[in-house]
């Protein structure tokens, strides 16, 4: 396990996979603005839910995210894209409702650079995300990443268009805690 202040990120567990897919997934308009693709039903059993277990992938790291305090399943964490000839990756990561607002989002972007930097030997991580997505824009600023871009009218959200905005953070410029 990696470990922050207040998080863990560990490799996901099957019993994780229902909580996440309820959670997360079927929650239909915060699942539209946290993914470019469109929403379609998808049974929390199936080897199609975006939370199944899976082998390891050398594209794509997913972690759960956990409470170091209790243990406690707070959220999903990935590096995604992860281009080892041009050493980039994107990253992204989802809290539970009930672990909103607590900080966790820093922590967590600041423990995927540490994986993403000194475990995988990446040169640049960036993230996407809607412009009005407050917490994710803080969490990036607090981690240390810079605005590099807005792309206007560039996500369909659930009926209407929305900003999305690029923060990037080059190895050099990641400070480890």
């Amino acid at each position: 396990m990696m470990r922050g202040t207040l998080i863990g990120l560990r490799a996901r567990h099957e019993d994780d996979v229902p909580i996440l897919h309820h959670e997360l997934y079927e929650d239909v308009p915060t699942r539209a603005a946290a993914d470019t693709r469109p929403w379609v039903p998808v049974p929390a059993g199936s080897d199609q839910s975006p939370f199944a277990v899976t082998a390891p992938n050398p594209d794509v790291a997913f972690f759960s995210i956990v409470l170091l305090e209790t243990g406690e399943l707070a959220g999903e964490a990935l590096l995604w894209g992860i281009d080892t000839h041009n050493r980039v990756a994107h990253l992204g990561l989802a809290l539970r409702p009930a672990f909103r607002g607590r900080g966790l989002g820093t922590d967590t972007v600041r423990v995927l650079c540490e994986y993403g930097f000194a475990v995988r030997g990446l040169r640049r991580l960036q993230l996407e995300t809607l412009s009005g997505n407050g917490p994710m824009v803080a969490a990036a600023r607090g981690a240390g990443f810079v605005h590099e871009g807005t792309l206007r009218s560039a996500a369909w959200v659930y009926g209407a268009v929305a900003d999305e905005v690029l923060y990037g953070l080059l190895a050099e410029e990641w400070k480890p805690a």
